[in-house]
């Protein structure tokens, strides 16, 4: 009988009528969870020799924290390696790909379970969608487990309005989870990497560090303006 377990696109059909339960995943392992093996193995050395750690040496006591260290280690290094394992299968992507109506379902709805897809529409001799292309192959590079694609916009969608570029639509599980139309949605030509990068990961597209809008707040804009003004005006005076 076939393992339910194994990875094969049969099993993978089989999850997705829910005829054979989701696969186990290998969970993060924690500083606490270190902390709790640790004093386990510890305490079942201790129990070979009688729970009273006064009675052992202090060379006892080195071999014991050397034996009970090349464990935690070890068991780390096999979470850590399925850990690592898991992110390569998911990585898998890395670039923008270049999408036509055809493709729409296989690419889009169809682009497997647990995936993120952010699809770019533009057109060409837009600034703003040239711009965000380049935005978007940065972060395909740095988030290989997000699929990225993008399409000119009346090649995949019939009658899209240019009024409505560029767009940003993002999909999981083949479910529209999330779009971005338009330019002032999509922060004009000032938008930075960055701030493209918070928007994704606001819907979890793509999994940032970046906690807050880089965005400069109007303050800080009115401040730097107002700074640089009295810095001419000081530089006009020494004149």
């Amino acid at each position: 009988m076939q393992d339910p377990n194994e990875d094969t696109e049969w099993n993978d059909a089989l999850r997705r009528q829910g005829i054979i339960p989701e696969k186990k995943k290998e969970k993060e392992i924690t500083e606490d969870q270190i902390v709790d093996l640790l004093e386990n193995t510890i305490d079942k050395k201790l129990g070979r020799v009688g729970n009273n750690i006064d009675s052992l040496t202090l060379d006892e006591l080195d071999e014991l924290e050397d034996e009970e260290d090349e464990k935690v280690l070890l068991e780390y290094r096999r979470k850590r390696i399925a850990e690592i394992t898991e992110l390569a299968g998911k990585s898998k992507f890395g670039d923008v790909r270049e999408i036509s109506a055809q493709d729409y379902v296989q690419e889009v709805n169809n682009a497997g379970e647990d995936i993120w897809v952010v699809l770019h529409l533009y057109k060409q001799g837009i600034p703003l969608c040239s711009l965000l292309n380049q935005h978007l192959a940065s972060l395909a590079r740095k988030f290989p487990a997000t699929k990225f694609l993008k399409s000119i916009s009346t090649t995949c969608i019939p009658n899209w309005p240019d009024k409505n570029l560029p767009t940003i639509f993002v999909y999981n599980n083949g479910n529209m989870v999330k779009q971005f139309i338009g330019p002032i949605e999509l922060r004009g030509m000032k938008v930075t990497e960055s701030e493209v990068e918070w928007m994704l990961g606001q819907v979890k597209a793509v999994p940032t560090k970046i906690c807050e809008d880089p965005r400069p707040k109007v303050r800080d804009v009115l401040f730097s303006t107002l700074k640089n003004q009295t810095d001419d005006l000081a530089e006009d005076n020494d004149w």
